[in-house]
């Protein structure tokens, strides 16, 4: 079997290329007439650039020649077997699985766990934020299945958020918010979206334009939900009195 590994990665190259440029301009911009960083610091920061360059070339050629099919080819299989309330459940555990993976989550819940001073741990945010991404999933899989409109999830999603949002303090606030945009990372969009558009596409009446997308709209509803029900729990318990952390 002939594995072409390395097929399209030119193409990789060129499209990380034209993401990082712009950052590399600025930062030169700014070294030359405001930061005048020492020759130390400036070689970290370009060794950072051009580890960033590979990383990201190398994990989009794996997303392509990896994520999408086998991400795909369960949807599909799934789709296809008569047990197809397995979706669900399955559905729940690789999201929450994905969302430990997700390097952008990883590093908010280590940013607020160090401003905080360990008020809100990193691992109770990393919990929440995957329950809530693996209950969107679920969820996702369910409306796939019976060919329930999105706005059904959203408009109902949204309302209790802004419900909760009055009686959540700010520091939760502006960290459940943040939550939402960086669970929709990588690792789900690559991975559980080409699952959903497999499924739908497997499913008879469904389409996958119209059922298997949306996904990832419930991907950034659920951690924000998660995120103020743990700061009504927190405050509840007797955390911090007032809208700031203990320190």
């Amino acid at each position: 079997m002939n594995l072409h590994v390395f097929q399209g990665f030119g193409d990789i190259l060129i499209e990380v290329s034209y993401a990082l440029i712009p950052l590399i301009l600025f930062f030169i911009a700014f070294q030359f007439f405001m930061l005048k960083l020492d020759k130390q610091k400036v070689y970290q920061i370009v060794l950072g650039f051009i580890l960033t360059f590979f990383g990201l070339a190398f994990f989009l050629q794996g997303v392509h020649i990896g994520f999408f099919p086998i991400g795909h080819m369960m949807g599909q299989e799934l789709g296809s077997d008569r047990h197809t309330w397995l979706l669900i459940p399955i559905g729940f555990v690789l999201g929450f699985a994905a969302t430990f993976a997700e390097p952008a989550v990883s590093i908010m819940n280590s940013e607020v766990d160090k401003v905080t001073g360990g008020y809100i741990s990193e691992k109770v945010m990393l919990y929440t934020v995957s329950t809530g991404v693996g209950i969107s999933v679920a969820l996702s899989m369910f409306r796939i299945l019976y060919g329930i409109s999105l706005w059904y999830f959203l408009i109902p999603g949204y309302i209790i958020a802004l419900i909760l949002v009055f009686f959540s303090n700010k520091t939760f606030i502006a960290i459940a918010f943040d939550c939402g945009g960086v669970a929709t990372g990588p690792m789900t969009v690559t991975f559980i979206s080409a699952m959903a558009v497999g499924a739908a596409s497997a499913i008879e009446g469904r389409h996958p334009l119209t059922d298997g997308f949306g996904l990832i709209a419930l991907v950034a509803l659920t951690p924000i939900i998660a995120v103020l029900i743990v700061g009504l729990i927190f405050t509840r318990k007797g955390g911090a009195a007032d809208d700031e952390p203990e320190s």
